[in-house]
């Protein structure tokens, strides 16, 4: 019966992939015996549940290998129906990658290579975390594995380098990697490109190595995973060494990678698998073999893990009410909590977003994050001490010079639920983190992204580590909500929204230099994206609009064009993602049509063009400065911005 389970999987891949006549059936083909053995022997997963907490998670890192995940995943009874296999990279329940949210037993949306992986380490962080924080001596709450299955590809990857040397350095030994080693890749053969060891090289990084050299046994695959499932210590990489396009005229080769195999060779392939039936028919044994082997048992587990929740419930209530705190993941930012932080003559705003982390943190226990090594300058620090090895209950995670693992492995642990989870660095080394923010505004999920060091104003390190096209990079980012707080009070706000999001990633972008207070900034109104921070008096001659420091500035300027006969208005502009998302009479009210407007804002001018076509900002990279010289050079001052404003 496991050979036609496999085949299975095989054909409706090889067949799916033809009738779209786009996709990837090599890796269906060579590694649908490692799915198998990974499936019948060891996920606990519930498909009528598929949200349930402590199941397995599986990452397709090799995302374009997604036809593997969709077969076997209706094979056990996810809500994948033939349909949509014969769908596939159609509009409807089967895409051509993974999506998270759109297709039931998707953990997280994969292809761009590594990011998989790289969620999976986060994802296996979160385990270990909660475990140390719920479990007892004497009841057993949170407990499950992370497997991943990947490819050359991925292990190429710096994402997936970065995360899994932090994953080795942490010891997050329930996380188990699955490499279908086959030794192609698109361009021809892996040799052409990569020829490192790959046993001493993740042993160097404290992972356990083992091989698997025949792909096409379940059982020495089974065996395999067992061994490591035995290490506790370290994660594994199992290295299964399989053909691409196993059984057809061009396996072994890269004409097997992506390009569907064809009707004929499909035939082919049939008869060579001695596979007796129809394109898209699975005989009904098989489904029986698979609920039989995964389905039933996965809900005997979890039935049994709703047992033991009950009777965590009855002897520990506390902590089981802290558990389903963090499973709803509420968490309401009182400003009375706050209020001091408010109040004085201002601050750099990371200084005080430090705080705000500092103070949630002690309201709330699922809180937790970390700094690319610069928490001293970015104040983005978890509490209780360090994660580590052997203080799984530390909440501030040191994940060194690796801003991209740092981004998908935060993505990771917020997918995986249950904890509130952030990530700091320069904001210039956003461009680093990229693929992951866009991928979390992609999944729709609530990590939070603190950037400092926003602008020309850092001064003396230079145009290396000076922000210009960053904010408009990332304003640009669908679903990606970018606030640029100008003081403490739109610090709190951004902080407010970024903990209550559920289907928003948010990215605080905040400043090295100390900025004012500024009366007339307001909390709750970081909500509206933008309002008025200091209305005219009398006649409308004009808006300064401006965003994070350069608020500050606009109404020193708003001042000095008073006395000049100008009546202007000063709108602080914190978020336009959230000012998108207004009425239009709110933003009418705000930025009427016909009034003379200028923006102002220490970075690319472009996506201020949506709101007026004056714009004061910086279309040129900036240069080795102390602050005041950058702004004297850039012309971010007073009478500056009054002169630009008078000649509109």
């Amino acid at each position: 019966m496991s050979k036609h389970a496999i085949d299975a999987i095989r054909f409706l891949g090889v067949d799916a992939v033809n009738q779209a006549n786009s996709g990837h059936p090599g890796i269906v083909l060579g590694a649908a015996p490692a799915a198998y053995a990974l499936f019948t022997g060891h996920i606990n997963i519930d498909v009528k549940k598929p949200k349930w907490f402590n199941r397995d998670r599986f990452i397709l890192s090799a995302g374009h290998g997604s036809m593997l995940l969709y077969a076997i995943n209706h094979l056990v009874g996810y809500a994948i129906s033939m349909e949509d296999i014969k769908r596939f990279r159609q509009p409807g329940n089967t895409p051509g990658h993974p999506e998270y949210g759109h297709t039931e037993g998707v953990e997280t949306t994969s292809g761009p290579l590594g990011q998989g992986l790289a969620n999976a380490v986060g994802m296996a962080l979160a385990e270990a975390h909660l475990a140390a924080r719920f479990n007892k001596e004497d009841i057993t709450l949170v407990d499950h594995y992370t497997y991943v299955l990947c490819g050359d590809g991925d292990l190429q990857e710096g994402v997936a380098l970065e995360a899994v040397s932090l994953a080795g350095h942490l010891g997050l030994g329930k996380l188990i990697v699955l490499f279908d080693s086959n030794d192609v890749q698109l361009d021809g053969d892996v040799q052409l490109a990569y020829s490192e060891n790959n046993k001493l090289k993740f042993e160097a990084m404290g992972w356990q190595y083992i091989l698997v050299e025949d792909g096409n046994d379940p059982q020495a695959i089974n065996r395999a995973v067992k061994r490591a499932k035995r290490e506790q210590a370290k994660p594994s990489l199992i290295e299964i060494k399989t053909e691409i396009g196993y059984g057809t005229k061009v396996s072994g080769t890269s004409k097997a990678h992506g390009s569907p195999i064809g009707l004929d060779e499909a035939e082919a392939l049939r008869k060579r698998l001695e596979w007796p039936f129809e394109p898209f028919e699975v005989p009904e044994e098989v489904y029986v073999h698979y609920r039989r082997k995964v389905t039933l048992r996965g809900q005997r587990v979890h039935r049994t893990w709703r047992q033991t929740l009950s009777t965590y419930q009855e002897k520990y209530p506390q902590d089981h009410a802290l558990f389903q705190s963090f499973l709803t993941g509420e968490t309401p930012v009182d400003d009375h909590a706050f209020k001091h932080l408010l109040e004085g003559e201002g601050d750099a705003t990371r200084n005080v977003s430090g705080k705000i982390i500092e103070q949630l943190s002690k309201q709330y226990l699922n809180l937790i994050g970390g700094s690319a090594d610069l928490s001293s300058s970015t104040k983005a620090k978890g509490a209780d001490g360090h994660f580590s090895k052997n203080h799984r209950l530390g909440r501030n995670i040191n994940f060194g010079v690796r801003e991209h693992a740092m981004g998908a492995i935060v993505n990771g642990m917020v997918l995986h639920g249950g904890l509130k989870v952030f990530a700091g660095a320069f904001f210039v080394f956003s461009d680093y983190m990229k693929p992951a923010v866009r991928l979390a505004a992609i999944m729709r999920i609530p990590s939070i992204f603190v950037f400092t060091h926003d602008s020309i104003a850092i001064g003396e390190d230079g145009p290396t580590h000076q922000p210009v096209e960053q904010l408009t990079g990332l304003r640009a980012i669908p679903g990606l909500n970018v606030i640029r707080p100008a003081d403490a009070a739109e610090t709190l706000g951004a902080w407010q929204l970024a903990m209550a999001a559920k289907d928003t990633p948010t990215a605080i972008v905040l400043t090295r230099q100390t900025v004012k207070n500024v009366k007339g900034t307001d909390v709750d109104m970081v909500a509206r994206g933008a309002y008025v921070v200091s209305p005219e008096k009398q006649k409308l001659d004009g808006i300064l609009l401006a965003s994070g420091s350069e608020v500050s500035l606009a109404l020193d300027a708003q001042e000095a064009l008073r006395a000049k006969g100008k009546d202007v208005r000063v709108v602080s502009m914190p978020s336009h993602h959230l000012f998108k998302q207004q009425t239009k009479k709110y933003q009418k009210h705000i930025l009427p049509g016909q009034v003379k407007t200028l923006a102002v804002e220490m970075g690319s001018s472009m996506s201020w063009h949506a709101y007026t076509k004056h714009v004061f900002g910086v279309d040129t990279f900036g240069a080795s400065a102390p602050y005041e010289t950058m702004m004297q050079t850039f012309g971010f001052e007073t009478e500056n911005i009054v002169q630009r404003f008078l000649k509109i």
